[in-house]
């Protein structure tokens, strides 16, 4: 690998994605359970770190924290504390994801904490691929799509959120905030969402980056001029995509995804803002 590629390929990835998926799904049941509630749900993401990711720190019943972390780099998960207790778990054991999730929630019982956890977000009887090879390639990539995220992120004005990893759909991204809000009634109850736009990396499958604004206004947007390599997509979900092939390997892929970023920003910020 070139020392500019801050893309591997992944074309060996997909299997090992599927477990470390999984396996993030059975770590994110722990702080739904037990993290401070944030209303946008942010308790519950993973933020990417230099070996890996890691969750938000959690309460222990007698004082002190614990966080959970996924250590890319030796393929071991963590259960950490502030008083420097640790419980270690192998990636590469091929545990299905309820055995995997069994073992989280064990150390974490033997904190002294009992949760209503959502098992049916992990549990699985097939055994588990991992390649340390693949999941060397996808780090390189999560942490390189962290960093441009968040360079493009400290440039635009107004509320955005934390770059941060998803257990559910496993992709990155943070959201802008528009000052336009969403109303709308649900079991008798008027909601009040912002707009927002998105900037994003799911590694599954076909790789691709995306930016999607919601609402989604078509009639002022769609064909309108994208950056080299992306396109307008409608199919599943309204907004942009660029797919990682057009930056796998690139010298300039950095500079290639900050233009993508900041192109559908300048097109979609107008169809967010509320009018004065």
């Amino acid at each position: 690998m070139s020392n500019h590629t801050i893309f591997p390929p992944l074309d060996n990835l997909e299997p090992t994605r599927q477990t470390l998926h999984l396996y993030a799904r059975a770590i994110g049941v722990v702080p739904r359970a037990h993290a401070e509630p944030h209303p946008k749900w942010w308790h519950i993401s993973l933020r990417v770190v230099p070996d890996g990711l890691k969750s938000t720190r959690m309460a222990l019943p007698d004082g002190g924290t614990f966080w959970l972390k996924m250590d890319l780099t030796a393929h071991k998960s963590y259960l950490l504390t502030s008083d420097e207790r640790v419980w270690e778990f192998d990636m590469t054991a091929g545990l299905t994801g309820t055995e995997f999730g069994d073992q989280i929630l064990a150390a974490v019982a033997e904190l002294g904490l009992e949760g209503d956890y959502a098992r049916e977000r992990f549990e699985s009887d097939e055994t588990r691929d991992y390649d340390p090879a693949a999941v060397a390639d996808f780090l390189t990539a999560l942490v390189n799509a962290d960093r441009i995220f968040k360079e493009h992120r400290a440039k635009l004005s107004g509320d955005v959120s934390p770059v941060q990893l998803w257990p559910h759909g496993f992709d990155l991204a943070f959201e802008w905030f528009g000052t336009r809000t969403q109303t709308f009634e649900e079991n008798g109850e008027v909601h009040e969402y912002p707009s927002q736009l998105n900037l994003g990396f799911y590694p599954g499958g076909d790789p691709y980056f995306y930016s999607n604004p919601w609402p989604f206004e078509g009639d002022q947007l769609l064909g309108k001029e994208l950056p080299e390599g992306a396109s307008w997509h409608t199919e599943g979900f309204e907004g942009t995509i660029l797919p990682y092939s057009e930056l796998q390997e690139e010298p300039d892929a950095e500079t290639r995804l900050l233009e993508y970023a900041r192109r559908v920003y300048e097109l979609a910020a107008p169809t967010l803002t509320a009018d004065d």
